[in-house]
C-alpha cells in the first residue's frame, strides 16, 4: 500500500516547525501507543536532534496494556533526555502529570521570567490537539475524528510556566515501509481518499488473527477460527448483512464495519506492533 497522502499545508508547517525548533526548550512527541513506531515520524527526530523529549503514547486505552510496557522501557532506554508516558488525552488526571515531567527535563526552565518552551508535535490524528486542550483546561486547538485538523502552528500559554507551540500533524513524504502505511492506515491515520479498504482490512484481519484470535472470535461470535483475513470479512460480512445482489459479500462496507469498530476499541486492546518485532524487521533490512 502506498501512502500518498500529504496534504500542502503540512509542508508549510514542517518548515515553520525547523524554524522554531532553535528556541524550543523540550518536545512533546505525541504517538499512537498501539503503533508508537509508525505513528512516529523520522523527521521529527531529526528536528529536535538532542533535545529533552517526552514521547506521550496517547490512545493508550485502545492498546494492549503489556505491550505497552514494554514500549515505554523500549523509549527511556534511549537515553537520560527521553521519558515517556501512556495516557488517554481526553483525562485531564493523566494528563496533569505532563508539565511535572517537562520540567524535570528542563529543570532550569519554567520559572518566572523564563517560561519553558515546549514544541507539540505529532502526525495527524494521533491526538495532539486533544492533548493541547486537555492541558489548557479549555478548547484551543481544533478536534476531530478525521486526519490533518491543525492547519496552522500556534502558541499556547498555560500560564503555569509553560508555553506551548502547536504545530499541524505531519507525515513522513514517503515512508518506503508498506507494512507501517497499512497500520496507520488501520489504526485511521490516514484519509479514506488515500486508502483501500479492502486491502487495509485484510491487513488488519489477518493480524489479529495470528495475534488476538480470541478478541476477534468473541466480538464476531465466531465457532471457528478463519483461514486469513479475507476469510474474516466474508464471514463478517455475512454476519452483517453486508451483501450485494446474488448474496456476495460486499468487501468495502465489511471492512468499513471492521475498521471502524477495531479502531474504536469494541474489538478490544490492540497493539499493531511490539519492540522486538520492530527490532528483529531492521535487522532484516540491514
Amino acid at each position: 500500500m502506498a501512502m500518498t497522502w500529504y496534504p500542502g499545508h503540512m509542508k508549510t508547517a514542517r518548515r515553520q516547525m525547523a524554524e522554531a525548533m532553535p528556541k524550543i526548550d523540550a518536545v512533546i512527541e505525541v504517538v499512537d501507543a498501539r503503533l508508537p513506531v509508525s505513528s512516529g515520524n523520522p523527521i521529527l527526530a531529526q528536528m529536535r536532534q538532542r533535545k529533552p523529549c517526552l514521547m506521550v503514547l496517547n490512545k493508550a486505552d485502545l492498546a494492549d496494556p503489556l505491550v505497552t510496557k514494554r514500549w515505554i522501557a523500549h523509549f527511556e532506554h534511549q537515553g537520560k533526555e527521553v521519558r515517556a508516558l501512556a495516557l488517554n488525552a481526553t483525562r485531564a488526571k493523566e494528563v496533569t502529570l505532563l508539565p511535572k515531567l517537562c520540567r524535570s527535563l528542563v529543570p532550569h526552565r519554567g520559572i518566572p521570567g523564563k517560561p519553558l518552551r515546549v514544541m507539540v508535535v505529532g502526525i495527524p490524528n494521533v491526538g495532539k490537539s486533544t492533548l493541547i486542550n486537555t492541558l489548557a483546561g479549555r478548547r484551543i486547538a481544533k478536534v476531530g475524528n478525521q486526519p490533518a485538523i491543525t492547519r496552522s502552528a500556534q502558541q499556547v500559554d498555560l500560564r503555569n510556566g509553560l508555553l506551548l507551540f502547536d504545530t499541524p500533524g505531519i507525515l513522513w513524504p514517503d515512508p518506503g515501509d508498506e507494512l507501517a502505511a497499512l497500520r496507520l492506515a488501520a489504526s485511521g491515520a490516514i484519509g479514506n481518499a488515500a486508502m483501500d479498504y479492502h486491502e487495509v482490512g485484510r491487513f488488519a484481519a489477518a493480524y489479529l488473527l495470528r495475534h488476538y484470535p480470541d478478541l476477534l472470535c468473541g466480538r464476531y461470535n465466531l465457532s471457528f477460527l478463519p483461514a486469513d483475513g479475507e476469510e474474516v470479512l466474508t464471514e463478517l460480512g455475512r454476519r452483517r448483512g453486508c451483501l450485494e445482489k446474488g448474496g456476495e459479500v460486499d468487501y468495502y462496507r465489511a471492512a468499513e464495519i471492521f475498521l471502524r469498530e477495531l479502531q474504536s476499541g469494541k474489538i478490544g486492546r490492540i497493539s499493531f506492533e511490539a519492540p522486538d518485532e520492530i527490532r528483529l524487521a531492521g535487522e532484516k533490512d540491514s
